[in-house]
């Protein structure tokens, strides 16, 4: 695990991946500028409503700024998640073919399926999200909290984007994919960098389903 996330690492901030997250991100950027415009009031409407069923009286009168702050966050992400998902697949046969020139990557990701995954992590994440506020106040156990959160976000789309271009498309251990997630995750605490998570991600994800000093039980095969 140790050598693969230092190869990861290595590929993460090689230029022709920087290259690839800033025109993503800077893409990201625009789509989710023009969404909050458009959906700006309705968000803010959803939060004070959904603030007036929590019992804390404090989150009520001083969390609905923070929370539209994280929710304009989530959006972000999500847009950067998704442009990866569909628009990845050059990049990751490239940096196969430079470590495992061996294992052909033939395959190619569906866009209607990678798209479909996106929107069902998304809802999943939503749906876990919601009655999880309130645990996000608490000191450490809420950064963890949301650090599974995030993994969940990513964690399918990106499995099948990696995994399909190697014949595998099924996760084999669930608990493995989560840990990977949870990994790549880290750098949503950071607001620059959290443009690299799904590009981190996937990269992982390929160099733990393929490098020899790793276990290969990812995938079914």
């Amino acid at each position: 695990m140790k050598q693969t996330i230092q190869t990861a690492l290595r590929d993460l901030f090689s230029p022709k991946v920087i290259l690839y997250v800033l025109k993503t991100a800077l893409a990201a950027l625009g789509i989710s500028l023009l969404l909050i415009w458009l959906l700006w009031d309705s968000l803010t409407g959803l939060t004070t409503s959904f603030l007036g069923w929590i019992p804390w009286e404090w989150l009520q009168t001083t969390g609905a700024g923070a929370i539209n702050i994280l929710l304009v966050y989530i959006l972000f992400i999500i847009i950067v998640s998704l442009l990866t998902s569909l628009t990845s697949e050059t990049l990751l046969k490239k940096l196969a073919q430079k470590h495992y020139p061996h294992i052909p990557a033939e395959g190619t990701p569906r866009m209607r399926t990678s798209l479909l995954l996106t929107l069902k992590a998304t809802g999943l994440f939503l749906l876990l999200f919601i009655p999880a506020v309130p645990l996000l106040f608490i000191p450490v156990a809420g950064q963890i909290i949301m650090l599974y959160l995030w993994s969940v976000l990513i964690k399918k789309p990106i499995a099948y984007d990696v995994g399909v271009l190697f014949g595998m498309e099924e996760i084999n251990t669930e608990k493995k994919a989560t840990t990977l997630a949870m990994i790549a995750s880290l750098f949503n605490y950071i607001p620059l960098l959290s443009i690299f998570t799904p590009v981190f991600a996937q990269i992982l994800f390929l160099h733990f389903a393929l490098s020899p000093k790793d276990n290969r039980n990812l995938y079914y095969r």
